[in-house]
């Protein structure tokens, strides 16, 4: 008898494992409390993956495979992985032992030396959902001094013949970052986000609340954004394809207070657990666009493409080539705590408020919601990465640590000291009110640095270029920032920076 581990991220029915029913081979899931406890998650994302696990395991024990399904409150649940693995084994006289490798270096590790315990044959399988491998990326950039993502993109484009035609690209350029940077004013109009019709949810929270599970963020199973099985995951793309994709390029940057969907997939937790694939996403969104050109231009494919092909499989890469030093990595020496209201949302900052209330009500934020909001602001106030990162894994939904950390760590903190990003994604409020509503209704004012009334980013901004210019003397993005620091008077910055110290002693006071 084999047994074959599945883990809650490992959930694609298209496995070859799957493709033959053999009575020898029984696959395991489990809820354990070692996956629920070691940061402190999201409720729904919780949910969301007990749900999509028992969602899998339906489909294929219906397919006549032979499962063995470990509930959080089972009584045999030893709430560990080596545990569970062991007693099954003695359980079922198992001869072989097989997994799947896991995304995440903790668990690849844990496994590992699992394996090396165990006395009867051991095999790890890929998982057969990414485009490219785990060190497709480093041999890629071998050699290269900094590892540019638009090189890679290109390539996997090419590879894969997507919207390319001779080796050349559809629309005559690569890239259409430009045209996606549009603030949205109120049309066109925004449709309502697809809605799973999950079933037994509040069953699966009552038993988390009763195990006595320390979770984040409040559940609502009437605005549950996220599938319990793969049809309801290809359902969630086909809706994004033929109500959300028209308009997704234009608008993937822009924020709003009354709109906190736009024209977002939020297809990311189908696609992080498996559900559904990459290839299989972007040739369903190719495959609408090139029946719907007369109405669809291409810069809103290809947008929705690089995210999924480009920066997705990019991030994974950097994840592999850099472990497990890139989980420690604090170039700029940043150690402030995490302010309070990242866990409450109540601050009057509305631009943080906005996002952080919607992060804690639905588990999702769109990405520049997290780049420029919420991981702008803890840049700014120089907030340890291993607080944000700690944040950031348990907050959403989709947060797995092999897309999560890379990120955090990396685009959105620069603490990898520019192994993902070029430059730090910071900014002070412009920004935010170019592309977003929020400083319209927001306490403080978007045009000044000093004084009660400014808005905290303003004087953040200039403190941190200030602080961290000997880190940015040789980047070459950063000089013309640099230069507009030199030119404040001295007396400014002074005030300046006394207020950014304020705001950065006692945050949850702004």
């Amino acid at each position: 008898m084999i047994l074959r581990l599945i883990l809650g991220d490992q959930l694609n029915e298209n496995h070859s494992w799957f493709e033959q029913v053999d009575d020898q081979n029984i696959y395991v899931l489990m809820e354990m409390r070692q996956e629920t406890d070691y940061v402190k998650h999201h409720i729904q994302k919780v949910i969301a993956f007990f749900s999509a696990m028992r969602g899998f395991e339906k489909n294929i024990k219906n397919n006549g495979h032979k499962t063995h399904y470990i509930k959080l409150d089972s009584s045999e649940n030893k709430q560990s992985l080596e545990a569970n693995l062991k007693h099954l084994i003695e359980q079922y006289k198992i001869t072989q032992f097989q997994y799947l490798l896991p995304d995440e270096y903790r668990l690849d590790q844990q496994l590992v030396e699992f394996c090396k315990l165990l006395d009867i044959k051991t095999a790890a399988f890929d998982t057969e959902h990414f485009m490219s491998s785990r060190t497709d990326l480093s041999f890629f950039y071998e050699g290269k001094k900094q590892y540019i993502m638009e090189f890679f993109y290109r390539n996997m484009r090419k590879k894969f013949d997507l919207l390319v035609e001779g080796g050349q690209p559809l629309g005559g350029q690569w890239n259409f970052d430009k045209n996606n940077r549009n603030k949205w004013k109120g049309s066109p109009e925004i449709p309502k986000p697809y809605l799973p019709k999950n079933e037994n949810l509040a069953d699966i929270n009552q038993m988390i609340v009763k195990a006595g599970i320390k979770t984040l963020g409040i559940f609502d199973e009437n605005h549950f954004l996220f599938p319990s099985n793969r049809s309801e995951a290809i359902e969630q793309l086909n809706y994004f394809c033929e109500n959300l994709l028209i308009h997704f390029g234009d608008y993937q940057d822009a924020m709003h207070t009354e709109e906190l969907n736009l024209f977002h997939s939020r297809i990311s937790f189908a696609l992080n657990v498996k559900l559904i694939s990459p290839l299989e996403v972007v040739h369903r969104a190719i495959e609408y666009y090139k029946q719907k050109e007369d109405s669809i231009e291409i810069s809103q494919v290809e947008g929705f493409v690089r995210q999924i092909i480009g920066w997705r499989e990019y991030i994974r890469g950097i994840y592999w080539k850099e472990m497990p030093n890139y989980a420690t990595k604090n170039v700029l020496n940043n150690t402030n705590s995490l302010p309070d209201f990242y866990w409450t949302g109540k601050t009057k900052m509305n631009c943080l408020s906005n996002s952080i209330n919607n992060s804690l009500e639905n588990a999702h934020a769109h990405h520049i919601q997290r780049l420029m909001i919420t991981g702008n602001f803890a840049l700014l106030a120089q907030v340890d990465p291993q607080k944000v990162d700690q944040w950031y894994l348990g907050i959403y939904a989709d947060a797995i640590e092999w897309v999560q950390l890379p990120n955090t760590r990396g685009m959105s903190q620069w603490a990898d000291g520019g192994i993902v990003a070029t430059k730090p994604y910071v900014s002070a409020a412009a920004y935010i009110n170019k592309m977003s509503t929020y400083c319209s209704n927001c306490s403080y004012d978007k045009k000044i640095r000093t004084g009660e009334n400014a808005c905290p980013f303003n004087s953040l901004y200039w403190n941190f270029l200030d602080d961290k210019k000997e880190h940015f003397a040789k980047n070459s993005r950063m000089a013309m920032m640099l230069r507009l620091l030199e030119k404040i008077p001295f007396e400014e910055l002074a005030a300046i920076k006394e207020r950014a110290a304020s705001i950065i002693q006692n945050p949850d006071e702004y």
